[in-house]
């Protein structure tokens, strides 16, 4: 990351002699320190799966969770620095109750994603404050527009995406989303598949423990985002651990 000069990623309101904000860049760097998020949009709806590290035996499993309601109708989930997701969450929310109480019905998704990548933009733009060191994805089913997922960087900027990753192995996971025909695959479908890709990109010998947390909205919830139950869980896991071995498997065979 070195520029023509120094200095210059002192703040995040100064521009480097060849047009980089160096505050942004390790912004963005923090999201890829972080555990993989990934959001896939199915013909029926939205599925979240995310690569939560954990650090501890002694956590608590279920904490700080990666994965949060916006509104009924709108689920986040976010890769980079917990903290600094948890209160993009908190601003999304508002927007929504917002919205919601002024006008007597659902923010759409896309007004949401202006207000806060605006939001997280304004913080690219002082040396008093700093990026947000947070990715996120934001997910919804409505019977008039379908299925619709944005994702917006630590710059602000945001855009619609049938699938997005986001994490230390976004462009692993990346690969494997493109393979998918995701318009024509369903969220049932989808969830085992975004199990399968959390797990196949995973890295054992840095992370050796982590927790798969899934979500999903669409019709078949009536538009509203809610965890994936347990069995439906399980065997998404059961799933992804049952193709991690098929491909160890043919790597020794071709050795």
């Amino acid at each position: 990351m070195s520029s023509i000069g120094t200095g210059y990623d002192l703040s995040a309101s100064q521009f480097s002699p060849d047009g980089r904000v160096f505050q942004i860049e390790y912004a963005s760097k923090a999201v890829e320190n972080s555990g993989t998020a990934i959001g896939i949009r199915g013909k029926d709806g939205v599925v979240f799966a995310v690569e939560k590290i954990v650090t501890s035996k002694l956590f608590e499993k279920g904490a700080n969770r990666r994965i949060s309601n916006i509104d009924t109708h709108v689920g986040m989930a976010a890769a980079g620095l917990v903290t600094d997701a948890r209160q993009l969450a908190e601003i999304a929310r508002d927007e929504a109750s917002t919205y919601r109480s002024d006008y007597g019905s659902p923010i759409p998704i896309s007004h949401l994603t202006q207000r806060v990548s605006s939001y997280m933009h304004a913080y690219t733009l002082y040396s008093s404050i700093r990026p947000f060191g947070a990715t996120i994805m934001l997910g919804t089913w409505a019977k008039e527009t379908g299925a619709q997922m944005m994702c917006i960087e630590p710059s602000g900027v945001g855009y619609g995406f049938w699938g997005c990753a986001a994490g230390k192995a976004k462009s692993n996971a990346k690969t494997e989303l493109e393979k998918l025909k995701m318009a024509d695959l369903t969220c049932a479908e989808l969830v085992k598949e975004a199990a399968r890709i959390i797990y196949m990109v995973h890295d054992e010998v840095k992370d050796k423990m982590f927790e798969l947390e899934l979500s999903w909205v669409g019709e078949f919830t009536d538009g509203v985002h809610q965890r994936v139950p347990e069995k439906v869980h399980a065997e998404a896991e059961k799933f992804a651990k049952s193709a991690m071995e098929e491909d160890s498997d043919s790597d020794e065979d071709m050795s």
